[in-house]
């Protein structure tokens, strides 16, 4: 694969992460469980990815966390604030729509607008 296929692939599946790692985050997780419940929707992210989006998404004030150290090992535990509650949704809303009509785009159904 080229670097610039690699590289607008890379960019493409950022905001995808991004939602992707929202979505699952209705419940508190962390991070082994949230690559595991994303891998078994077909989501594959690494672990270098992963903890750098978390850090900037609870930094936007969308994700909240806590340690766990009830357990041998400690966990620390995110969760969606109120306020990512209501990012989320609206961002579930955008992508909806942008993927509606990208679909209708790529499958050629959309014609150039100035015929």
């Amino acid at each position: 694969m080229s670097k610039l296929l690699n590289s607008l692939i890379t960019e493409m599946r950022r905001g995808a992460l991004t939602l992707a790692v929202l979505s699952q985050l209705d419940s508190p997780q962390y991070g082994y469980s949230l690559v595991q419940r994303l891998e078994s929707s077909g989501v594959v992210i690494d672990q270098s990815t992963l903890y750098p989006l978390l850090r900037r998404l609870e930094k936007q004030e969308l994700v909240t966390s806590k340690w766990d150290t009830t357990e041998s090992r400690p966990r620390k535990y995110y969760i969606l604030s109120d306020y990512g509650k209501e990012i989320f949704e609206q961002l579930k809303v955008e992508w909806e729509k942008t993927s509606k009509e990208l679909h209708k785009l790529l499958r050629g159904e959309e014609k150039h607008g100035l015929d």
